[in-house]
């Protein structure tokens, strides 16, 4: 294997082990947010509205850690491309040429 292709398969790598880590955080939110929201709706008394904003604090503020995570990891990709960070080196690396030949 390459330099490069070491290179291509460590950025892999480690892009997989973030996405596999956001899913882990999406499934702990679901499952601790369903257990809260069983005992939420086992503490109600009779008539009570389960809509209530105490009932949703955890999910909404642990909601917004969650989509951050998810902006973090996927957001990049869509906005930037996939080879943006690869062109973004090479521009640099023009640039910093094109200036050695000045000195």
């Amino acid at each position: 294997m390459t330099t490069q292709e070491q290179i291509q398969y460590d950025k892999a790598v480690e892009r997989v082990h973030k996405i596999k880590g956001f899913y882990k955080h999406l499934i702990a939110f679901i499952l601790v947010n369903l257990v809260i929201a069983y005992f939420n709706y086992e503490d109600l008394k009779p008539g009570e509205s389960y809509f209530k904003y105490t009932n949703f604090i955890t999910f909404f503020f642990w909601g917004i850690g969650l989509l951050a995570h998810a902006l973090g990891l996927f957001l990049p990709q869509w906005v930037l491309g996939s080879k943006w960070e690869e062109r973004k080196i090479q521009e640099f690396m023009e640039k910093q040429k094109s200036n050695s030949n000045w000195e």
